[in-house]
């Protein structure tokens, strides 16, 4: 898929991602996570944006707050420790680089202002993929969710899991992404989902996990 060189169109269906400058760490703790994952939600808001509201929001709870009308729909997401990855369709028009304005920048200043620094936080402008075919788009939900496997062995794409049952209850702990509301789990970060403007690849829960299987497998089929 090529990086984006027109306009984000309404009714189709985008992967975003975006890293550290210099492929540094933009997340540290907990707290990083928290804060970034947060923001999916209270930046998606026609509201008006202002940083001391998102402070103020975010010292309590963010997920309390009425965004009123959203800009996006975010099918699934995933932090890891020096880059995101967001699947992402407009609900109004210029909704994804509105929002992804917002989130960047209220992003890097609470990281500059926690971390003493200065200068860009990321590396350049987010970058994106149309995902026009729809076996990509299928696929896409797969490959956000498992990027965590590769901080517990960066070369099972090359060379298999060897213990795939591990590799999924890694998965199912790792809170920093979606994946737990494609498992039905019950927590607030629920809210920033909406699944509704995607097609319906995963009726069940259980039909979620066979995908998700089936490419931790993929491997033993060469």
């Amino acid at each position: 898929m090529s990086i984006r060189k027109t306009p984000f169109v309404g009714g189709e269906y985008y992967h975003l991602y975006n890293r550290g400058n210099s492929k540094q760490k933009i997340f540290h703790d907990e707290e990083d996570y928290r804060r970034f994952i947060a923001l999916l939600y209270t930046c998606n808001s026609e509201n008006y944006f202002k940083m001391s509201l998102v402070d103020a929001i975010s010292a309590k709870d963010p997920y309390l707050w009425d965004r009123g009308k959203t800009l996006v729909s975010i099918g699934a997401y995933c932090l890891m420790p020096n880059h995101f990855h967001i699947l992402i369709s407009e609900s109004e028009e210029g909704g994804i680089s509105k929002f992804m304005q917002k989130l960047s920048t209220a992003y890097a200043m609470y990281y500059n202002n926690k971390y003493k620094r200065t200068g860009g936080l990321f590396e350049g402008k987010f970058k994106s993929q149309h995902l026009s075919d729809d076996r990509y788009l299928k696929y896409i939900f797969s490959y956000i969710h498992l990027n965590p496997i590769k901080l517990i062995q960066s070369n099972w794409k090359e060379v298999g899991i060897s213990n795939k049952k591990s590799a999924m209850e890694y998965l199912g702990k790792y809170a920093h992404s979606s994946y737990l509301e494609y498992l039905g789990t019950k927590r607030k970060q629920n809210q920033i989902i909406d699944r509704s403007p995607y097609p319906k690849y995963f009726p069940s829960i259980g039909s979620f996990q066979n995908e998700i299987l089936e490419w931790l497998s993929y491997k033993e089929s060469y």
